[in-house]
């Protein structure tokens, strides 16, 4: 007989509570303009591009940089799994926000792209917090009130650099980086 969530470890309870979370996020919908706080994703209107595998030689490549696997689309897709299986996708998730508002022009869009990048990663006790000095967040603070395309840049320069410094070693290593390299 099941004995309900207090048999559950306190680990698996918070888990849940931020998947739901994220669900309910997710299933909002907005009803009218002031509802435009909360960014949706944008219509698409092409297919997403279909990931092709790369060959050895192509993975191998990979070494040089971690530039080298974001600019790949399966590099980043493997980066970004990689780092999904150690629980420590914060980083990547934010990398990849900033580089999404930096292709954003619409300035209501902006505005709120930049509100949920700041509330979700920056701010402290945010739900997906990346590690970040005090200075680089009141750097990016300071940013948010003239917004430009580079409002995030200083403290994605620094998650970068940790991604490069810490985690890109650690795909390197990964079975899943080094199934590329002999399939």
């Amino acid at each position: 007989m099941c004995k309900g969530l207090a048999a559950l470890p306190q680990t698996c309870l918070e888990r849940a509570k931020e998947i739901k979370s994220k669900l309910g996020v997710l299933l909002q919908k907005p009803d009218n303009a002031i509802d435009l706080i909360i960014p949706y994703p944008e219509k698409v209107d092409k297919k997403p591009e279909k990931l092709l595998k790369p060959t050895p030689e192509e993975a191998a490549q990979w070494r040089e940089s971690l530039e080298r696997v974001l600019n790949n689309s399966y590099g980043l897709a493997a980066f970004r799994s990689f780092l999904q299986s150690e629980f420590s996708d914060e980083n990547i998730e934010f990398w990849m926000a900033c580089e999404d508002f930096k292709k954003t022009k619409n300035p209501v869009k902006m505005a709120a792209k930049a509100k949920k990048i700041y509330e979700d990663f920056i701010q402290s006790e945010g739900p997906r917090e990346v590690n970040i000095d005090h200075f680089t967040k009141d750097v990016t603070l300071r940013n948010l009130v003239a917004l430009s395309s580079s409002t995030f840049d200083l403290a994605q320069k620094r998650i970068y650099a940790l991604m490069e410094k810490d985690s890109f070693g650690r795909f390197l290593r990964s079975e899943q980086y080094q199934e590329l390299l002999v399939n």
